[in-house]
């Protein structure tokens, strides 16, 4: 898994960015390496309901500021998350490779 910190200029972010940074090299790199054998490709999420952002999640205002950072205004749901990987593991997944997935309710592509 890597994160939309590591695209986006973030405070407070920067030993997660650099160490996902790592993970992204990491993957288009073995993508490489390793084809045709083995697949390799990761998740970026941004803010998943899950107890690691329960502090983010905490009451109604900081919900309501998260979706609003969105595009989409909305934040990510563990299945969301999970029907990524599902895919990617999947046969019909079978031509890609070396990818970073943006699970990102639109923030990195369309961040104002």
């Amino acid at each position: 898994f890597s994160t939309v910190a590591s695209k986006l200029g973030m405070p407070f972010h920067a030993s997660i960015a650099t160490a996902k940074s790592g993970v992204e090299g990491l993957v288009k790199s073995l993508g490489a390496e390793l084809a045709p054998k083995v697949r390799i490709n990761a998740i970026a999420p941004t803010v998943t309901n899950t107890d690691l952002a329960s502090k983010l999640l905490r009451n109604d205002r900081m919900i309501e500021n998260i979706k609003e950072r969105h595009p989409l205004k909305k934040y990510l749901q563990p299945d969301e998350v999970a029907q990524m990987a599902t895919y990617l593991i999947s046969d019909h997944a079978s031509s890609i490779s070396g990818q970073i997935f943006n699970l990102d309710c639109g923030i990195v592509s369309f961040k104002i």
